[in-house]
């Protein structure tokens, strides 16, 4: 088993390679024929060692690459990729893409962003951080939190293991509007999955840490105490009377929400009319104390992007204020499609973060709690359950019965359901407690009423 470090792939000498790579394939897909064409190289390289009762159970080394093309003949497009860099592979490739473009059918929506949104000047964000680990450090690591889970509680009996996984990697991408530009990136997390055990029967809870540089990942002690004590407070789990209740979403799954609405508000959706959000532009949505910001620019941010997908710049924006929607998440195609402008969404939203005018510094969660006062705290959502074409909401879920503000019991087995759109509007606060899951970053949600099924 090869011991090198994760660091060890050779961004820089790879960066100035592949942007000639880049070049050459855009030079030859014009030799073809090709009106446009874009292109994406990138190279990544992974390690995930997982521990279970203080042994290595697994070590997984991953080092992937791949060159995509596409190419454009007018309003016709065609794709295709490969992992296999030589000279003849990759002109099979662009022949491969420019035989597909003659042949589809024409979308008159289809082409290379315009050049005046591309990003041709963008910041260095800081995404990579190079860390000198191999599978015996990341060992080490994992052990320490698998230790401290199950050295919190004399409760926690067993554990499902604990994790490290790193992932460091670079791309560039290039089209013929002029567009030449990458960065690598690095994303590092420790994990911990203890069990606990009593009488009544046994549980499990996990905790994880994610950042993309070492030194602001939380220790793996912390992960390890934090995931246990989730896992010993579900013990002694009841079912719960069927209700209308206030439900307050842990800030580990509110971004889930947050998440929800990214993918209602996003070109895709709404230009096929699949989404709730149709026509809601410069509508109230949310709550009127509600507002949420993206910005791409954080330095090592998760959700950081200097660029979207397509090489189209990305800005600071105000997505919602005072409940109202004021933008979309469009690509280059479904803004066409719409009849709008790219908001430089390709690919995603970038570090979204949703706020309330109400929330205060002291409104950690006990102070949610005690907002809701008498209801459901839930803090596991379980299957998918949302249809985005009417917002209904519909999720099994782990939590705990709340009484004057103060956890009575931890709750299973139920059901919780409502109606995004009606939810965003019944948001009655967001606590100071903000937690980052995916680029998305909001403290708890407190929804005013919400239907839950159990006995």
């Amino acid at each position: 088993m090869s011991q090198s470090s994760i660091s060890s792939l050779p961004i820089s000498e790879n960066q100035s390679r592949f942007c000639q790579l880049a070049e050459d394939v855009l030079v030859y897909a014009k030799q073809l024929g090709a009106s446009d064409a874009a292109v994406e190289i990138a190279e990544n390289q992974g390690l995930s060692v997982a521990v279970r009762h203080q042994e290595v159970e697994t070590v997984e080394q991953t080092r992937d690459r791949s060159l995509s093309v596409t190419v454009f003949a007018g309003n016709k497009r065609g794709s295709a990729s490969t992992s296999d860099f030589s000279p003849k592979a990759i002109e099979d490739t662009v022949a491969a893409a420019w035989h597909i473009a003659r042949y589809t059918a024409e979308d008159p929506m289809a082409g290379l962003p315009d050049p005046e949104d591309l990003a041709l000047d963008y910041p260095d964000l800081s995404l990579f951080t190079p860390w000198q680990i191999d599978a015996g450090l990341a060992a080490r690591l994992a052990v320490r939190a698998e230790r401290a889970a199950l050295q919190a509680s004399p409760l926690i009996t067993n554990s499902e293991g604990a994790s490290v996984d790193t992932n460091v990697g670079h791309f560039v991408m290039a089209n013929s509007h002029g567009f030449l530009g990458g960065y690598p990136y690095s994303r590092y997390s420790i994990s911990a999955t203890p069990i606990a055990e009593n009488d009544q029967g046994m549980q499990r809870d996990y905790w994880y840490t994610v950042a993309r540089k070492p030194r602001l990942l939380d220790t793996p002690e912390s992960v390890g105490r934090i995931a246990a004590a989730r896992t010993v407070a579900r013990l002694g789990a009841k079912r719960l009377k069927t209700g209308k209740y206030p439900v307050l979403f842990d800030a580990s799954l509110a971004a889930g929400l947050l998440g929800s609405f990214v993918r209602a508000a996003s070109g895709g959706a709404l230009y096929r009319k699949t989404s709730f959000l149709l026509d809601q532009l410069g509508k109230a949505v949310f709550a009127p104390h509600i507002q949420i910001v993206e910005r791409p620019h954080v330095v090592a941010g998760l959700g950081s992007a200097p660029f979207d997908s397509e090489g189209v710049k990305t800005t600071d924006r105000v997505i919602v204020d005072q409940g109202e929607l004021h933008g979309y998440f469009l690509s280059s195609y479904t803004a066409r499609k719409l009849g709008m402008k790219t908001t430089g969404n390709a690919g995603g939203a970038h570090n979204l973060r949703l706020l309330s005018s109400y929330t205060q510094a002291q409104d950690d969660l006990a102070a949610m709690l005690k907002k809701m006062g008498t209801g459901l705290y839930v803090t596991e959502l379980i299957g998918q359950g949302v249809n985005y074409v009417t917002g209904d909401y519909s999720r099994g879920a782990f939590g705990y019965w709340v009484e004057n503000g103060e956890i009575q019991h931890a709750v299973e087995e139920i059901t919780i359901a409502g109606n995004l759109a009606q939810m965003y509007q019944q948001v009655v606060a967001v606590g100071a407690d903000e937690l980052i899951r995916g680029g998305k970053q909001t403290g708890s949600i407190l929804i005013g009423q919400m239907a839950v099924a159990g006995n």
